[in-house]
């Protein structure tokens, strides 16, 4: 088994100095906002000891490190899914380097599909809140309380005063910001009619086959998270439009321009707080 040690060893060959104050997951058809990135170092998953590469089309499976309007950031473009074979081990690993990096805030963005008819595709929720159907807890196993305490509250699990900048961000560029709760399913079949009419019930805005993990582990090792969901479509039985990962990521180009014009002012903004 690898330690994080040797994991961290690893990436400071490539930058020995660099701490980041935040780092950013980058979602399906969400890469593009690496590319903003000024000066980066880029380090390819499967270079990483502990880690290994996505398989999902729209996932690059890069860490890059760089900066965003003059902020020192990490990006992981392309996460890793359970749904894959990916274990829960190597996603601690991935948001934990973000942390042992330096950064104290993750922002975690993904595609979605919206259960709400009025939150159609290409629209922008932020996650207030989030349902957990996922397998399991990524904290399940021995914990190791030099990084976070065994039972972990996840009450304002997605940090008020972040959305609150997010929400001023969003307003002052005239962006549309849905706000709602995220449910997270393994995938990777979609879901079906009765499933979506039940999360409704729920409580349920959005669905989608990620997130929650990560937010979980960032917030046992103390970061702040700010989550954000693209929607690409609206979920199985609300429309008469077929579902495919194909449609998903054509219709999450639309919120990525959103995305792009949100993120980095949002850095700016909330940089200064740190």
């Amino acid at each position: 088994m690898t330690s994080m040690q040797e994991t961290m060893a690893t990436i400071r060959k490539y930058a020995p100095n660099f701490v980041p104050k935040m780092g950013i997951i980058l979602g399906s058809g969400l890469g593009s906002i690496a590319d903003q990135l000024t000066n980066p170092i880029t380090i390819p998953y499967q270079a990483i000891p502990g880690l290994h590469s996505g398989g999902v089309s729209g996932h690059a499976s890069l860490l890059i490190m760089g900066y965003l309007q003059d902020v020192p950031v990490v990006c992981l473009k392309g996460r890793l899914h359970l749904y894959e074979g990916a274990p829960y081990e190597a996603i601690r690993t991935l948001v934990r380097i973000v942390r042992q990096l330096g950064a104290h805030t993750l922002v975690v963005t993904a595609a979605a599909g919206s259960l709400q008819p009025q939150m159609k595709a290409g629209e922008i929720m932020l996650i207030n809140d989030h349902l957990n159907f996922q397998p399991g807890n990524p904290l399940c196993g021995s914990n190791d309380e030099s990084i976070g305490p065994r039972f972990l509250s996840l009450a304002n699990a997605y940090d008020d005063e972040l959305r609150t900048i997010m929400l001023s961000v969003a307003k002052r560029l005239n962006i549309l910001l849905f706000e709602g709760v995220y449910l997270s399913l393994l995938g990777p079949s979609f879901e079906t009619p009765a499933e979506i009419r039940m999360f409704a019930q729920l409580g349920a805005d959005a669905v989608g086959m990620s997130v929650v993990p990560e937010v979980i582990i960032a917030r046992h090792a103390g970061m702040k998270v700010l989550g954000l969901a693209a929607i690409t479509n609206l979920a199985e039985g609300l429309s008469s439009e077929k579902v495919t990962h194909e449609g998903t990521l054509q219709q999450g180009e639309i919120a990525a321009r959103k995305l792009i014009k949100l993120i980095p002012e949002f850095v700016k903004e909330a940089a200064r707080d740190f």
